[in-house]
């Protein structure tokens, strides 16, 4: 005995087998024809007015967008379902008889979803950002916009394969889901390009935002063991500070975030040749340990740790919960990266957050400042007991 589904399929190829005849059937004839036939069907298959011409222009409609769907889908999709799109959307569907509201519904969350994270793809973000971006300047409040990717992201493809490299992506887009606000929008744009929307956000509250999601992600991706320390950099732009309009935020964000990424390049370059002379140094001083320990605890005491592209940082200002990346610390202070060095207190109460360890409340006062082209200003201050 045939079950109710089985029924529900063959009725659903019949209908879909109609749909195709159908447009076989038009395709032959004269438009004026067409359109005299069309008009009739609308009205007797979905009580709809229209005249012969914008019946022949809806159906026009309807074979592009069937195209559209079927490509944006890799795969086929119903005519019946272009056809109930394009009635919908004209705002003309009064009686939903072609096809049911779960599969259209169904059909366009598809085609908004990047597959592989469940994040809404770069189509659906070109659209959502013009929309904030009109309610942005509407009601003159300010919309962020956040560009990360995963800092070498290829050498893990290279290395691990892209099975892993899926997963690396896929635990971004969890630590993106579990970071933002209700009211922020998550996208990904790119191979390993993701995008954050965030209305009514200023600059420090979307840097701040952004750090705790690179932070997040560095702890969850420990759990896949790369020698690669994989992680995300991010570039922000603010409308209306940094321009009004799409195209020049995108810019603008991409600049920094590309700033961010060789300033961590650099940094590297950097610490590895830090490393070379504090092995040398070392060397020197278990040569001439009989010369005197003394000398050996006060270069220690010196000593700088590089922590430029890791997770930790410092949160202060209570109020607004401020954040600032840490660059190096040593036993006697720390070195800040601060975006804003004229707010920034003479002397504070802050939380350090460092790798594998637990937060801690420390004493900071400010010591100097210095710019660094492009990144921001380091901040040095000395812890205070």
């Amino acid at each position: 005995m045939a079950s109710q589904n089985d029924w529900s399929r063959s009725q659903s190829t019949a209908e879909d087998s109609f749909f195709d005849l159908l447009g076989e059937t038009l395709w032959s004839l004269d438009r004026s024809v067409r359109g005299q036939f069309l008009a009739h069907f609308f009205k007797s298959f979905a009580q709809i007015e229209l005249s012969d011409g914008d019946s022949a222009a809806a159906w026009d409609r309807a074979l592009e967008r069937h195209r559209e769907l079927s490509e944006s889908m890799s795969r086929p999709v119903s005519l019946k379902t272009a056809l109930m799109d394009v009635l919908e959307n004209m705002n003309l569907l009064r009686v939903p008889i072609l096809i049911e509201y779960r599969e259209l519904r169904n059909l366009r969350v598809n085609a908004a979803t990047d597959p592989l994270t469940g994040l809404y793809n770069r189509r659906l973000f070109e659209e959502y950002f013009q929309k904030e971006l009109s309610r942005s300047k509407r009601f003159r409040q300010q919309l962020a916009l956040a560009i990360l990717d995963l800092h070498r992201f290829k050498e893990v493809n290279d290395r691990y394969g892209h099975q892993q490299g899926d997963r690396a992506l896929q635990l971004a887009a969890a630590a993106a889901r579990d970071t933002v606000r209700a009211s922020d929008s998550t996208f990904r744009i790119g191979g390993d390009e993701f995008a954050v929307l965030l209305p009514q956000c200023d600059q420090a509250q979307c840097t701040a935002l952004s750090w705790r999601l690179r932070a997040r992600y560095e702890a969850a991706v420990k759990d896949l063991s790369f020698d690669v320390p994989l992680t995300l950099d991010f570039g922000i732009a603010v409308c209306p500070d940094d321009g009004e309009q799409r195209e020049a935020m995108i810019r603008l964000a991409d600049t920094r975030l590309y700033e961010m990424k060789n300033a961590a390049r650099h940094q590297v370059d950097g610490t590895a040749q830090e490393l070379l002379e504090l092995r040398g140094a070392t060397d020197a001083l278990a040569v001439s340990q009989t010369r005197g320990e003394t000398r050996g605890r006060d270069k220690r005491k010196w000593e700088r740790v590089p922590m430029a592209g890791t997770s930790a940082h410092i949160v202060w200002n209570e109020g607004s919960l401020t954040t600032s990346p840490v660059i190096d610390v040593s036993y006697g202070g720390v070195a800040l990266l601060v975006e804003n060095p004229e707010v920034f207190p003479t002397s504070l109460q802050a939380v350090l957050h460092m790798p594998i360890q637990l937060p801690v409340s420390v004493n900071l006062r400010k010591s100097y400042e210095q710019r660094i082209q492009g990144a921001g200003t380091r901040v040095g201050c000395v812890f205070v007991t």
